[in-house]
């Protein structure tokens, strides 16, 4: 075989994709695939020629294959030409349900912003600008990992498939609250209809009661001393004992390990296994807990009409302050932004923070004593009731009443489920209300009438749809449909979390406790920027100061802008005022005053001995000077 045979040959088996050995290619093996390479060319003409000899030149091509080759082409473009209107048309459609769905992340991020109004895209947030260059960057970066963390969790809900339901009535004569809690169980299945019971503990109610953040764990206190923790879901009992002392209110710490207790004379603090932990002696006579899962600070009222802030995990008293109104007994805590709003005997609430020692806000609820107050989880509505028989629903935004309800008797217990269902617990009723925040409803949504009791505190299960509720004869438990949150964020509250997730989880709110400094009325005040510079800042001070002044200098409040001060002690207003008028008048008692001291001047000086020459010595002119200048 030639060179030119080896070469041909090796390019055919290259170009069907066979591998080659090194070395040359023996003539038997090269001979074979000649042969199978001219069977192949006679059964199929079309086939690319084995070696370039063998392709024909442009002079020996048909016009007949030219012909076919133009009308593939044509083929081929009108195809391509449908592809592409397709492709394109596709492409639209694509873009206007990313489009769509855009809107939708971004109506659903409201709820998710601090301040922030996040973007889509390539569209960039507004600079701040800053006098450094170096935090330029740094505070862009930030704001933009901000606003990638708020359309993250706007997009998450895509995959939560939970919805919540309510009971609907069939026809316009039926009637949702008439539905009871038996006929509900019907439709129910095994596990909804095991959370309907009534445990009776007559012997030491009424009952108040408590849940933890992730619904799992209840706490009881009955008013003559019982105490029992529980995983109300699996029926299995935590701790029970008696303190042998009247308990007032209850309440759960960070997690159900530890729980505060307001008993007749001091606040105590117990762990899961019933121990006693602390005894809180600044919180003598407590009547109402509350508890600030994000600051661990435990705050209570009492007897003394005292707001105390403690420290519950350094065990210092952070603030405390006295309203002035005389003992309280209703203190609720803002989720939204950790305020504690207190109930008072004239009707007022006031809103505290534990740095400051005025109030933050004050409104005048009721025209009676406040019985019972309840704060929705994004801090916008607050519900109250009073002893003039109203229930009114406020709008803590613009601090005004939004509508108002009645009930037979007094509410003596309040709360809002996180769908925005109000409950009251009033005589031996327990009422609901759907969509009573945010208009005014005809009909209540779900009561439930339990004779011979006295209803003292009423309380939403956590993503469930459980409402509790204690009363003079022990616990009871009904079914709302539609009050919890379906889906639950297993970094928040977790109603299924193993002693492994809990212990990580109290680990992380240590690690992120906040300062009692951040609680105010807006929370987002923290991590704002002045853009002003400096110079602009204290420009604007400037004229605000002199502006203030004008004002002042008009309205009276400087009568004597020119006259000196005398001394400390006689600068007031009204003294100086005085003086200047005194220097300008000249009376009889004046000229005396005078006169009699010129005098007392002359005596004085011919009091003085007359010091001879031979006496004054080498300083004597010292003192003819000294006289002379006297």
């Amino acid at each position: 075989m030639s060179a030119t045979d080896k070469l041909s040959l090796r390019m055919h088996t290259e170009a069907e994709g066979g591998s080659f050995a090194k070395g040359n290619v023996s003539h038997t093996a090269g001979r074979a695939d000649n042969d199978q390479a001219d069977n192949a060319d006679n059964s199929d003409n079309e086939r690319a020629p084995r070696t370039l000899r063998d392709a024909p030149a442009k002079s020996d091509r048909t016009p007949t294959a030219k012909k076919s080759n133009r009308r593939d082409s044509k083929k081929r473009t009108k195809s391509s030409n449908k592809d592409a209107d397709n492709n394109s048309s596709n492409k639209k459609a694509k873009k206007r349900e990313l489009d769509a769905i855009e809107k939708e992340i971004l109506a659903k991020s409201e709820k998710y912003q601090r301040g922030l109004k996040p973007t889509m895209g390539d569209d960039k947030p507004a600079a701040i600008k800053v006098r450094s260059k170096k935090a330029q960057p740094k505070i862009e970066h930030e704001k933009r990992r901000r606003e990638i963390a708020i359309l993250d969790a706007a997009r998450s809900e895509m995959l939560l498939t939970e919805q919540a339901g309510y009971l609907e009535a069939e026809g316009e004569m039926e009637r949702t609250y008439k539905v009871t809690q038996d006929q509900l169980a019907d439709s129910l299945d095994i596990n909804s209809r095991a959370k309907i019971f009534d445990l009776k503990l007559e012997e030491f109610g009424p009952y108040v009661m408590d849940y933890t953040t992730n619904g799992r764990h209840l706490l009881l206190g009955g008013r003559k001393g019982h105490l029992a923790t529980m995983d109300w879901r699996n029926g299995r009992l935590g701790a029970e004992f008696h303190v042998r002392e009247t308990i007032r209110d209850v309440c759960w710490l960070h997690n159900e390990n530890l729980f505060a207790v307001a008993q007749k004379k001091y606040a105590y603090i117990y762990d899961h296994s019933g121990a006693e932990v602390h005894c809180l002696q600044k919180h003598v006579e407590p009547t109402a807990l509350g508890f600030l899962p994000f600051h661990f600070l435990l705050a209570s009222t009492g007897m003394t009409g005292r707001l105390m802030y403690q420290d519950v995990t350094e065990g210092r008293i952070i603030g405390e302050h006295k309203p002035g109104y005389g003992p309280n007994h209703v203190l609720k805590v803002n989720p939204y932004n950790a305020v504690v709003h207190m109930g008072h005997g004239n009707g007022i609430v006031t809103m505290w923070s534990p740095r400051q020692s005025q109030p933050l806000a004050k409104m005048l609820c009721h025209k009676g004593p406040v019985q019972a107050m309840a704060i929705d989880r994004s801090g916008t509505y607050m519900a109250t009731s009073g002893l003039d028989g109203s229930l009114k629903v406020w709008d803590i935004r613009n601090f005004k009443a939004l509508h108002e309800y009645s009930t037979m008797r007094p509410a003596q217990s309040l709360d809002i489920s996180q769908r925005g269902l109000l409950a009251a617990g009033w005589g031996a009723n327990v009422t609901v209300w759907k969509d009573a925040l945010v208009t005014k409803v005809d009909a209540p949504y779900m009561k439930r009438l339990l004779p011979s009791t006295t209803v003292s505190d009423v309380r939403f299960v956590p993503y469930d749809d459980v409402l509790g509720y204690g009363h003079s004869s022990g616990l009871s438990s009904i079914v709302i449909p539609g009050a919890g949150e379906p889906n639950f964020d297993a970094y928040v509250a977790n109603p299924f979390e193993t002693t492994k997730q809990r212990q990580e989880a109290e680990v992380k709110q240590l690690l992120d406790k906040l300062a009692p400094e951040t609680i105010q009325l807006d929370p987002t005040f923290i991590g704002r920027l002045d853009p002003r510079s400096r110079d602009q800042r204290q420009l604007e001070l400037l004229e605000s100061k002199r502006e203030q002044y004008a004002k002042d200098k008009a309205d009276g409040k400087y009568l004597d802008n020119e006259v000196k001060n005398k001394m400390k002690g006689r600068n007031s207003t009204a003294k100086r005022f005085a003086r200047k008028r005194l220097n300008n008048i000249m009376d009889l008692k004046k000229l005396n005053e005078i006169e009699n001291a010129e005098k007392k001047k002359l005596e004085s000086e011919a009091k003085r001995r007359n010091i001879p020459e031979s006496e004054k010595g080498a300083l004597g002119r010292f003192y003819d000077e000294k006289r002379s200048t006297a």
